[in-house]
């Protein structure tokens, strides 16, 4: 049984989650960082982390490196950007894909209050035009340096905690966001109890 310490805090992380706040990897082929914007996500209350990819049995994700955060989090595998992000858009999401160009808007400009799928691509080619096709918003992080990218897990972070900022300006964190459905599996899932424990 777990214990009343290990149950606070379930409870409490839980009531943080954002379950309209997601994360989209396309094509990322680096485990490292994948395990890294794990542990960024779970840090940041993001529930829904999506990876787009063909081939997504590449990815070994390195434990030492997201600290086991795949566990606090609800990973969907999708073959192609179509397969993940219609349906979200249908849901009512906005989506942003995060890509230098020359109508790009800096992410501080964006309402992250809105049910927001953020989509990041891959360290080598970005994202793709099929993804592209999707994004409601184009976003980026301004660059001052000679260097125009940030590794991946970073860009994630920015862009992630300027949400939790306006989110928590908007009240989102004072009470749970998830259905009382989606709490109750959600905590028996991490405390590892059986559908009949209370």
């Amino acid at each position: 049984m777990p214990t009343p310490e290990r149950i606070e805090k379930v409870d409490r992380v839980l009531a943080f989650r954002q379950p309209d706040l997601r994360v989209v990897l396309e094509g990322v082929t680096i485990a490292h960082n994948a395990s890294a914007v794990m542990r960024t996500c779970d840090a940041a209350g993001i529930l829904h982390l999506d990876l787009v990819s063909p081939s997504p049995e590449l990815l070994h994700f390195n434990e030492a490196i997201s600290t086991g955060a795949h566990k606090w989090l609800e990973i969907g595998v999708h073959g192609t950007p179509a397969a993940c992000l219609l349906p979200l858009r249908e849901a009512g999401f906005q989506v942003l894909a995060t890509h230098l160009r020359k109508d790009s808007a800096p992410y501080t400009e964006i309402d992250f209050a809105r049910p927001t799928a953020v989509v990041f691509g891959s360290e080598g080619t970005g994202i793709s035009e099929e993804a592209l096709a999707f994004a409601d918003r184009v976003v980026r992080i301004p660059m001052l340096g000679m260097v125009q990218s940030l590794n991946l897990s970073v860009s994630v972070a920015v862009i992630l905690y300027e949400a939790l900022r306006q989110r928590s300006e908007k009240g989102y964190f004072e009470a749970p966001r998830l259905t009382a459905e989606e709490l109750a599996r959600l905590r028996h899932m991490w405390l590892g109890l059986s559908p009949e424990d209370p």
